[in-house]
């Protein structure tokens, strides 16, 4: 455990390296608030932490930097929560206010908004259909030989999908096939649902086109926005190479979220993530939370020197107001 002093030494070189991306000289930190000592005593208590792993020196005559460690301590010790820049605020409040439309179209404009107000990569997973519980399902005609069953789910997400009807089958047969599977579907997820046969070979062969296509939705959507502001972010064209390369990787993504947050965290630092060529990156994640059930996941991506107090308050804010903007309801997934 760090004492004050180091502490107060380590969290101004972090400040000043997010906000300069320049090594950092002891005479700086000698005058930050809460220091308030010489620069001898700064440089010596530097060389101290950089022995324990807080800092590194990149070139002998340079100031230091923080290390993956270092970034660490400082997340786990910040002493006030970050807090939104008005305007991003302001920004995040409009859209959410304003937005409409299918849930997909929903994930992928709030990947766009969480990239632009942050300058990072951004990461928003949608849960599978598979895991929300089914409030509402019902089989309507299209055509004598085509229907299409609509089903809503608990996390707000409204299925919708066609099947092709044996022979013609009649609208008292289709009432007949949607008691059957409000029967057997409310009140549990996909991956839960049985449907019996019925011993009628029409309406048997309805339900079961109908259970298989809204099975069909299992895998999340994953949406990815901002990539391109990350190749500013580093200094060696393989850096960027590696991370864009990544990200277009959803499965790796997804992958990398799930974990981050079934390990209790809600910032992974650089290798901690584990996933190899983004280990130069830092993960700000939080769950989506519907009626106290996890529904999706938002995240942002970026460089270890990101403006951590910002980052979370952001992605905070911004998985609140869509995990609102989800328990209203009436969201279409096509």
């Amino acid at each position: 455990m760090l004492d004050e002093r180091k502490t107060a030494i380590l969290r101004a070189v972090v400040q000043e390296y997010i906000a300069t991306a320049q090594p950092v000289g002891s005479t700086h930190v000698a005058n930050a608030p809460g220091v308030q000592v010489s620069s001898a005593t700064v440089r010596n208590e530097m060389a101290v932490l950089e022995q324990e792993g807080y800092l590194a020196q990149p070139h002998t005559s340079a100031g230091r930097i923080p290390t993956d460690k270092g970034y660490r301590f400082y997340v786990d010790h910040m002493t006030t929560p970050g807090r939104m820049e008005p305007v991003a605020q302001q920004r995040v409040g409009e859209f959410f206010d304003s937005t409409h439309g299918r849930l997909e179209e929903l994930l992928h404009q709030t990947t766009n908004l969480l990239a632009q107000v942050t300058h990072h990569a951004a990461v928003v997973v949608g849960a599978p259909a598979q895991s929300a519980t089914v409030r509402s399902v019902q089989v309507v005609a299209l055509s004598p030989r085509l229907a299409t069953v609509v089903a809503v789910f608990s996390n707000g997400v409204v299925e919708n999908e066609a099947i092709e009807l044996p022979n013609e089958t009649s609208e008292v047969r289709l009432a007949a096939v949607t008691a059957h599977l409000q029967a057997h579907m409310i009140g549990r997820s996909l991956d839960k649902v049985n449907i019996p046969d019925t011993g009628e070979r029409d309406l048997d062969v309805v339900s079961r086109a109908a259970s298989k296509a809204l099975g069909g939705s299992s895998d999340e959507s994953v949406f990815v926005g901002g990539a391109a502001s990350m190749a500013n972010a580093f200094d060696t064209v393989d850096t960027v190479r590696n991370v864009l390369r990544t990200l277009e990787q959803q499965y790796v993504m997804v992958s990398l979220v799930r974990d981050v947050l079934n390990r209790g965290l809600s910032v992974a630092i650089g290798a901690e993530h584990g996933v190899e060529p983004l280990a130069a990156c830092s993960v700000v994640v939080k769950p989506v939370v519907v009626d106290g059930e996890q529904v999706g996941t938002v995240g942002v991506l970026g460089p270890t020197r990101m403006d951590y107090p910002q980052a979370l308050a952001t992605v905070e804010a911004v998985s609140d107001r869509l995990g609102r903007r989800l328990s209203d309801g009436g969201t279409a997934h096509g």
